[in-house]
Protein backbone atom coordinates (compact mmCIF):
# COMPACT_ATOMS: atom_id res chain seq x y z
CA UNK A 1 0.00 0.00 0.00
CA UNK A 2 1.65 3.29 -1.23
CA UNK A 3 1.85 6.57 1.35
CA UNK A 4 2.72 10.41 0.22
CA UNK A 5 3.38 11.86 3.56
CA UNK A 6 4.29 15.69 3.63
CA UNK A 7 6.12 17.87 6.12
CA UNK A 8 7.49 21.65 6.75
CA UNK A 9 4.63 23.38 7.00
CA UNK A 10 4.09 25.62 9.64
CA UNK A 11 3.50 29.78 10.74
CA UNK A 12 6.10 32.17 9.27
CA UNK A 13 5.76 35.81 9.00
CA UNK A 14 5.00 37.60 5.21
CA UNK A 15 8.79 37.57 3.35
CA UNK A 16 10.05 34.39 4.51
CA UNK A 17 10.63 30.93 3.57
CA UNK A 18 9.45 27.25 4.12
CA UNK A 19 10.43 24.26 2.51
CA UNK A 20 8.01 21.65 2.19
CA UNK A 21 8.65 17.73 2.05
CA UNK A 22 6.48 14.87 0.31
CA UNK A 23 8.02 11.41 0.55
CA UNK A 24 6.29 8.27 -1.32
CA UNK A 25 6.50 5.20 0.58
CA UNK A 26 5.14 1.31 -0.05
CA UNK A 27 5.06 -0.81 -2.74
CA UNK A 28 5.77 1.64 -5.47
CA UNK A 29 7.47 0.70 -8.86
CA UNK A 30 7.19 4.00 -10.44
CA UNK A 31 6.71 7.45 -10.36
CA UNK A 32 5.70 10.16 -12.93
CA UNK A 33 4.45 13.74 -12.41
CA UNK A 34 4.48 14.69 -9.04
CA UNK A 35 2.57 17.99 -7.50
CA UNK A 36 1.92 20.66 -4.94
CA UNK A 37 -1.87 22.11 -4.41
CA UNK A 38 -3.32 24.42 -1.99
CA UNK A 39 -6.73 25.23 -0.31
CA UNK A 40 -7.89 27.94 1.66
CA UNK A 41 -11.16 28.10 3.80
CA UNK A 42 -13.59 28.91 1.28
CA UNK A 43 -12.21 27.77 -1.82
CA UNK A 44 -11.32 25.52 -4.23
CA UNK A 45 -8.31 23.19 -4.38
CA UNK A 46 -5.93 24.57 -7.07
CA UNK A 47 -2.58 23.67 -8.50
CA UNK A 48 0.37 24.99 -7.27
CA UNK A 49 3.33 23.43 -9.25
CA UNK A 50 3.53 20.29 -10.95
CA UNK A 51 7.08 18.01 -11.92
CA UNK A 52 7.10 15.55 -14.62
CA UNK A 53 9.74 12.48 -14.39
CA UNK A 54 12.10 14.17 -16.44
CA UNK A 55 11.96 17.10 -14.08
CA UNK A 56 10.22 19.72 -16.53
CA UNK A 57 8.28 22.25 -14.13
CA UNK A 58 4.72 24.11 -14.46
CA UNK A 59 3.70 26.66 -11.78
CA UNK A 60 0.84 28.99 -11.22
CA UNK A 61 1.10 32.32 -12.14
CA UNK A 62 0.49 33.24 -8.62
CA UNK A 63 3.83 31.70 -7.74
CA UNK A 64 6.16 32.42 -10.66
CA UNK A 65 9.13 33.31 -9.05
CA UNK A 66 9.07 32.66 -5.51
CA UNK A 67 8.23 28.94 -5.44
CA UNK A 68 10.56 25.73 -6.73
CA UNK A 69 9.56 22.38 -7.20
CA UNK A 70 11.98 19.55 -7.49
CA UNK A 71 12.41 15.93 -6.96
CA UNK A 72 14.55 13.59 -5.90
CA UNK A 73 13.58 9.95 -7.53
CA UNK A 74 16.13 8.05 -5.40
CA UNK A 75 13.88 8.91 -2.10
CA UNK A 76 10.17 9.09 -3.92
CA UNK A 77 10.31 12.62 -2.54
CA UNK A 78 9.08 16.13 -3.85
CA UNK A 79 9.73 19.61 -2.34
CA UNK A 80 8.60 22.99 -2.69
CA UNK A 81 10.70 25.65 -2.02
CA UNK A 82 8.09 28.86 -0.76
CA UNK A 83 10.26 32.33 -0.30
CA UNK A 84 8.65 35.55 -0.24
CA UNK A 85 5.81 34.31 1.46
CA UNK A 86 2.28 36.35 1.16
CA UNK A 87 -0.24 35.79 3.20
CA UNK A 88 -2.67 34.72 0.64
CA UNK A 89 -0.51 31.91 0.56
CA UNK A 90 -2.07 30.97 3.34
CA UNK A 91 -3.76 27.30 3.07
CA UNK A 92 -3.24 23.21 3.21
CA UNK A 93 -0.87 22.26 1.11
CA UNK A 94 -1.19 18.87 -0.72
CA UNK A 95 1.19 16.78 -2.67
CA UNK A 96 -0.02 14.35 -4.98
CA UNK A 97 1.91 11.81 -7.30
CA UNK A 98 1.13 9.60 -10.35
CA UNK A 99 2.63 6.66 -8.92
CA UNK A 100 2.64 2.76 -10.77
CA UNK A 101 2.85 -0.07 -8.22
CA UNK A 102 3.41 -3.83 -9.05
CA UNK A 103 0.71 -5.58 -11.57
CA UNK A 104 -1.22 -2.32 -11.66
CA UNK A 105 -2.02 0.81 -13.50
CA UNK A 106 -0.84 4.35 -12.30
CA UNK A 107 -3.25 6.34 -10.55
CA UNK A 108 -2.96 9.50 -8.53
CA UNK A 109 -2.08 9.28 -4.75
CA UNK A 110 -2.51 12.21 -1.76
CA UNK A 111 -1.22 13.23 1.28
CA UNK A 112 -3.20 14.15 4.66
CA UNK A 113 -1.86 18.29 3.59
CA UNK A 114 0.11 20.36 5.78
CA UNK A 115 -1.18 23.98 7.14
CA UNK A 116 1.24 26.82 6.02
CA UNK A 117 0.38 29.74 7.63
CA UNK A 118 1.80 33.54 6.56
CA UNK A 119 0.97 35.78 8.83
CA UNK A 120 2.93 38.55 11.42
Amino acid sequence: QVQLVESGGGLVQPGGSLRLSCAGSGSIFKINAMGWYRQAPGKERELVATITSGGSTNYADSVKGRFTISRDNAKNTVYLQMNSLKPEDTAVYYCNAEIQVYRAQAQDYWGQGTQVTVSS
